[in-house]
């Protein structure tokens, strides 16, 4: 019973090891064939993922706000 382990953990390191060697590959290959990615394209994408940050933060920061108001806590502080 004790060899079960061994040759689990070793069986999972090799099939682990192959997996993230062709997924590693297969990502610069990509990488190579997409090089004509315009640069204004990546700066807008990281310009909306960006917004929906900071407006998500914003809704967050309000519902939280409404939440510990309806349940009458204190939210004063040494920063408000």
């Amino acid at each position: 019973m004790e060899w079960f382990p061994v040759v689990f953990v070793t069986f999972k390191v090799v099939v682990l090891g192959i997996g993230m060697f062709f997924a590693v590959k297969w990502h610069y290959d990509q990488g190579k064939k997409n090089k004509q990615m315009e640069r204004r394209a990546v700066l807008l994408a990281t310009g909306k993922a960006i917004a929906i940050f900071v407006l998500a933060l914003g809704a967050l920061a309000l519902i939280t706000s409404i939440v510990l108001s309806k349940l009458s806590l204190d939210m004063s502080g040494p920063w408000w």
